[in-house]
């Protein structure tokens, strides 16, 4: 009998094969890069430079007249010499605002622009490695300049009324209260997970009931480069998952799914698209001025809250599964300079410095002084 796949290994090879559907409308040399990077690289980010490469190229066949109505897939990488630095510059403009082959009106801001063409770049300092092409022309164009925006993150009294709102179901339409009556527990222990260890929403939907060990309360998760990781919570969360759990071990799943943590109500692995809408829903409804909020937002005020607590930005970004600390400072740079001003303040240059002594009265004329005769 095959041994059962893990939601990661499942979703591991469903990215391997949506890779391969793109890379039969891609040119060779584009099944040569990924095969290059592999080794050190995930699913997720080999299907991720399909994804930009398959725009790039279709951008070449609909913006640049010379490779207009070709076949995508028998351009060679000799054609990617002809390009020039207005080409690919047009190209990054192009980023900002495009159709997609769906006709959907698809935007990026710096972070997308720049994420997409860092793909380009990859791409190109691959061929050039491999002597496929003459020159590296991705490097003579410059990329968009980053502006860092303040993390979006939800204060105390805000997470208060967010887990209010779940268990009591005020403020929503008698339609939505019925189906939060089904789904009031589960709710609460998602939101209740990334308030009280900064999961990701990817990590989340892939727990399984037999993952979670309330002896040491903890629980095993698959962290985004594949790695296993053991992410520990209080009691607070325990709680709440205990109850959630008495509900669950109640629930009949479909075939496949019966080991899985958290159910949709169609009794199937809960997706990420629908923790994320969960998540929207009831944080919109409890700080309405942050438009924004999403599983990733809760996750920043967890991690928020554990460096106010610890002041330590190395025990944050192992627990939110940083590979890299500096990735956790940008996060936090605000934080910290505040935390480097108070410190500050505490540092004192001349400790107990005595008192500089005062000069003896001059007295008035005609007065003696004390002693004199």
């Amino acid at each position: 009998m095959p041994q059962e796949l893990t939601f990661a290994q499942e979703r591991h090879l469903k990215l391997i094969e949506l890779t391969r559907g793109l890379l039969r409308q891609l040119p060779d040399m584009c099944a040569d890069f990924l095969r290059d990077i592999e080794p050190t690289t995930q699913p997720l980010t080999r299907y991720a430079y399909a994804v930009d490469l398959h725009l790039f190229f279709g951008f070449l066949v609909k913006e640049i007249p010379a490779f207009a109505d070709q076949d995508v897939r028998t351009l060679q990488p000799a054609d990617l010499d002809r390009l020039t630095r207005r080409d690919l510059s047009m190209y990054l403009e192009y980023l900002s605002l495009y159709v997609s082959d769906d006709d959907t009106t698809v935007t990026n801001a710096e972070a997308g622009r720049m994420r997409k063409f860092a793909s380009l770049r990859s791409f190109y300092k691959f061929l050039f490695k491999n002597q496929l092409i003459a020159t590296d022309v991705s490097r003579l164009v410059d990329m968009p300049k980053r502006h860092e925006k303040p993390i979006l993150r939800m204060e105390i009294d805000e997470v208060a009324r967010m887990l209010d709102l779940v268990e009591s179901g005020e403020a929503m339409e008698s339609r939505q209260k019925r189906y939060n009556e089904h789904t009031k527990k589960r709710d609460l222990a998602i939101l209740t997970l990334f308030l009280g260890t900064g999961i990701r929403v990817s990590e989340l939907v892939g727990v399984d009931i037999d993952d979670v060990d309330f002896n040491i309360n903890a629980f095993t998760v698959t962290r985004k480069g594949g790695s296993q990781a053991i992410l520990y919570f209080p009691d607070e969360v325990a709680d709440v998952l205990k109850d959630y759990l008495a509900e669950r071990r109640q629930q009949e799943a479909l075939p496949g799914y019966e080991n899985a943590l958290f159910l949709s109500l169609q009794k199937k692995r809960i997706s990420v698209r629908a923790v994320e809408n969960m998540v929207k829903k009831y944080a919109t409804s409890a700080a309405p001025l942050k438009k924004r909020l999403s599983p990733h937002k809760l996750r920043s005020t967890f991690g928020t809250n554990l460096y106010r607590e610890t002041g330590d930005i190395y025990l944050v970004a192992d627990v939110l599964g940083h590979a890299d600390v500096n990735t956790t400072r940008r996060h936090y740079a605000a934080m910290l300079d505040e935390r480097r001003r108070m410190a500050a303040q505490q540092i004192k240059v001349r400790e107990n410095e005595p008192e500089p002594p005062q000069p003896l009265p001059i007295p008035e004329s005609g007065e003696k002084n004390e002693g004199s005769e």
